[in-house]
């Protein structure tokens, strides 16, 4: 695979350009491939584009999708396809994906998510069966979940760039939007965010030790249950801590006793508690500190938590509750693994995963390790 890269195609939710963007200047920075982002207000969309281009192989490893928070859907910059003729779009864009000379396991259409973008869904409905029925009969997309995957993005109709990403090193929904079904018995919609957590955040192994029923959860500020209803659906007990009122369906489920307390001055039950979760509005920099205490201390095993992000200097903010968490367990010299993702259904929040690591964790756990 000799394709060079151009740079990176990063989908985000819009208003958040500025933050995407950083983010990926940085990481580009520190593999030493310099570049600029382009981008636009509202667009929902950054393309950061290399001073030089590189083997695609590794613009990925540069800018590994578990290290962005604020990028939905990331894959590396290829080619551009502009001016299709509307009388014929299918012949320009078969010759810039043939001329790549890849095979692909998986095709991605996207594009950005905003209004605008929402009305080329008619037309890609339309024109990409076509394209999909040419790279298969040509053998360049074939059911093969190793092979990378192509991803279409359309800024309209005449204009298409060509990306690559690898499997497990993208995000599993197309254009990183979560669509989660609201589950009927739900206190809240806040539930989404949690449930989108567990597949954006954790691995399959960790969800199957950490989600079973017998386990006891925490969750401070739960009112009125939006995060509690996804434990006591799996059977897990919860202790919900709030001094807001519960919904009463939640209650008759018999897996959550109500805690009337500020969730910054309770303390642990005299139980083993797997998880910690947290969705209070409070100052970043607070809820960093009370979460990184419990875990670090070994109250809770595990943390599901969000961050409140001000309007201006996210950024900033974000960096200083990582290095809050990490001063916590350099206390005694502990690891952890620490991620954090934009969810579809956060908004001015991130949502973070926080766990501590024992000395025997895995070896492919180290990348996560701060």
């Amino acid at each position: 695979m000799s394709a060079t890269a151009k740079g990176l195609i990063l989908l985000c939710r819009p208003g958040f350009e500025n933050e995407c963007a950083a983010e990926a200047e940085g990481l580009a920075q520190r593999a030493g491939m310099h570049g600029r982002a382009r981008t636009a207000p509202n667009s929902g969309s950054v393309h950061f584009v290399f001073d030089e281009v590189f083997d695609w192989d590794l613009a990925l490893q540069a800018a590994p999708f578990h290290s962005l928070v604020f990028a939905r859907q990331r894959s590396v910059w290829l080619e551009r396809v502009a001016n299709m003729p509307e009388d014929d779009r299918v012949t320009p864009l078969m010759r810039a994906i043939l001329d790549l000379g890849i095979r692909f396991g998986r095709l991605e259409v996207e594009t950005a998510d905003t209004n605008e973008a929402k009305t080329l869904s008619g037309f890609l409905k339309r024109f990409i069966p076509h394209i999909e029925r040419q790279l298969k009969a040509t053998g360049f997309l074939r059911n093969k979940p190793e092979l990378p995957t192509l991803h279409l993005f359309f800024k309209d109709s005449s204009q298409v760039d060509l990306g690559l990403s690898k499997p497990d090193d993208a995000s599993p929904w197309n254009m990183g939007i979560a669509r989660l079904r609201m589950p009927r018995n739900a206190p809240s919609r806040s539930t989404l965010k949690l449930a989108e957590a567990f597949d954006a955040l954790m691995t399959e192994e960790e969800r199957e030790q950490s989600l079973r029923a017998g386990l006891y959860a925490v969750d401070l500020g739960a009112a009125p249950g939006g995060w509690s209803f996804q434990f006591a659906e799996r059977g897990i007990h919860v202790f919900a801590v709030d001094n807001g009122p519960l919904a009463d369906s939640l209650k008759a489920t018999g897996m959550v006793e109500h805690v009337k307390a500020d969730g910054f001055n309770w303390r642990a039950p005299r139980k083993q508690v797997e998880w910690l979760v947290c969705d209070m509005v409070e100052q970043p920099a607070r809820v960093a500190q009370l979460v990184s205490d419990w875990v670090a201390s070994g109250k809770a095993k595990r943390c599901i938590f969000n961050l409140k992000l001000p309007m201006k200097k996210r950024f900033d903010e974000l960096k200083k509750c990582r290095q809050i968490i990490d001063s916590r367990f350099k206390l005694h010299g502990d690891s952890y693994v620490l991620r954090i993702k934009h969810l579809y259904h956060d908004r001015e929040e991130v949502t973070a995963y926080l766990a501590k690591l024992h000395p025997h964790a895995a070896e492919s756990d180290k990348q996560y390790r701060r």
